[in-house]
């Protein structure tokens, strides 16, 4: 797919990849496989989410009151940073530049990091005061769907380091590998967006 020229360092050489035709799906196909459940199985919670809330919009509504929007907010910017990032990444990568597609891919990590931290001093509290997955069917809802979306967000940093190995050790990169990577990182970045909306901002 890449043909690569002698000579230049931290480049791919003076080469660059060939074009891919319209019909190209980037990354591999079983990871779509995989995309494409996991958004089917959010889809059936959130169809629950909303029958529910519709049953007893007051509770939702007072519960939804409690938690940090601020955080959430920020949250929310820095999982759309990072997937900016992955969207440079990978074009420098498909472009031939490792050394910026690396660079880029290593911010990106940094910022999808910050996600779970934030998680953490927002679930901290919550649960101190006493609101768990037991408190009521919001709750329920809230823990599992975020909790769910975090392990997503924890095997994606993981992901993103094997891309950024690659980045660093493969001449030249794969970059299917590296379009797989940035596809599951996109897909934890929308599935971010739904919950963001339903459980902070709907109303």
């Amino acid at each position: 797919m890449i043909e690569v020229a002698e000579g230049r360092s931290g480049n791919l050489g003076d080469s660059r990849p060939d074009h891919h035709g319209r019909g190209h799906i980037p990354g591999d196909p079983s990871m779509w496989f995989f995309v494409i459940g996991d958004l089917l199985i959010f889809g059936v919670y959130f169809v629950g989410y909303v029958y529910y809330r519709g049953q007893n919009p007051g509770l939702f509504l007072q519960s939804q009151a409690r938690l940090n929007m601020d955080i959430g907010a920020i949250n929310t910017v820095v999982l759309l940073t990072s997937s900016l990032f992955v969207v440079f990444g990978t074009t420098a990568a498909r472009a031939g530049n490792a050394t910026d597609a690396l660079r880029r891919f290593v911010v990106a990590l940094v910022l999808g990091a910050v996600f779970p931290i934030l998680k953490m001093f927002e679930w901290i509290p919550e649960i101190t005061a006493g609101i768990t997955p037991g408190t009521n069917l919001f709750f329920m809802f809230y823990f599992v769907m975020t909790g769910l979306h975090l392990c997503h967000v924890l095997l994606g940093l993981v992901i993103m380091c094997f891309v950024i190995r690659n980045l660093k050790l493969s001449t030249p990169p794969k970059i299917s590998f590296v379009e797989t990577g940035a596809t599951y990182w996109h897909m934890v970045d929308v599935l971010w967006l739904v919950l963001f909306a339903a459980f902070y901002l709907m109303r």
